[in-house]
């Protein structure tokens, strides 16, 4: 999983994420070098899929992260005539004050 702090667009075709180093995700991006991302707006599902390469550590980072820069490749929207989607995962931040900082300062080192 990835949180709004830790995923940024930095163009229309190219995503940065920051994971915690040596997470079951980041070796597998390391190794496979592909990613699927899913988000949810107005309504819809969006599968986003993404070709994945690492960035250089940080030098003074604050927080131990395996960085990538990913190229987007496809994005395939899941809509139903039906019915619309109304939320997508919730989360209740137990600290919200430190992960925001947190969340903050990630965001500003992704785009380094």
């Amino acid at each position: 999983m990835i949180s709004a702090g830790e995923i940024i667009a930095v163009s229309r075709t190219e995503i940065r994420i920051a994971l915690w180093e040596n997470t079951t995700t980041a070796r597998n991006l390391l190794r496979s070098g592909q990613a699927l991302f899913t988000a949810w707006q107005n309504g819809a599902a969006y599968y986003v899929t993404l070709q994945c390469e690492p960035l250089p550590p940080l030098q003074k980072a604050k927080h131990d992260r395996d960085r990538f820069s990913c190229r987007i490749i496809s994005v395939k929207e899941d809509r139903a005539k039906y019915a619309d989607l109304t939320s997508g995962p919730a989360i209740q931040l137990h600290e919200p004050e430190s992960v925001l900082e947190r969340w903050k300062e990630t965001l500003e080192e992704l785009i380094r």
